[in-house]
């Protein structure tokens, strides 16, 4: 079984010997055994870090390179009017800790997220149009990992949320400021 053991980043499609195309749920995992879009055996073997995105390439224990592809999953598109709309939108939807998409096509601004009836309801009460359909789910990365590279950070303090639930979160990470 291959063993794939470190993250390449992004890498073109001529650069991989093979691909693996995984669901999001499954992109999140560093510990995964999994067949290669060969039909080779395989197993993740990464350090926790950041997810997975289409177009990842990981490399081999053998020194082969692997091409990350995100499979076609259950998702919901909703479109909405670019601008204000759009931030109205994604404000709602990241205030409840939401993983979702943003991008925009011939047909305009859109964001996708996973099928959830209560989502999905406040995005049509915020002007949203929905369309249930199997698309690759990308979702953005998160501040903390934009540009392809996650650093930590530190300002000694934690906070917590109530929206109808209890969780605390902890924002206290170690920060090295000489980048």
């Amino acid at each position: 079984m291959l063993q794939l053991t470190e993250r390449l980043g992004p890498i073109a499609a001529t650069d991989a010997d093979d691909s693996l195309t995984l669901r999001y749920d499954d992109r999140i995992k560093g510990r995964l055994r999994v067949t290669l879009d060969s039909g080779r055996e395989a197993g993740l073997f990464l350090d926790r870090g950041p997810v997975l995105r289409h177009g990842d390439g990981l490399l081999g224990a053998d020194g082969s390179r692997v091409q990350v592809l995100a499979a076609e999953e259950p998702v919901v598109t909703a479109r909405v009017e670019a601008g204000l709309p759009l931030a109205r939108l994604c404000y709602h939807l990241g205030n409840r800790h939401v993983t979702l998409g943003i991008g925009e096509d011939e047909q305009g601004s859109w964001v996708r997220i996973t099928p959830d009836h209560v989502l999905e309801d406040l995005a049509e009460r915020l002007g949203a149009r929905l369309k249930h359909h199997q698309a690759p789910f990308d979702p953005e990365p998160g501040a903390y990992t934009m540009a392809g590279h996650s650093h930590g950070h530190s300002h000694g303090h934690s906070h917590d949320h109530s929206h109808g639930h209890s969780h605390a979160h902890d924002h206290s990470h170690p920060h090295d400021h000489a980048h």
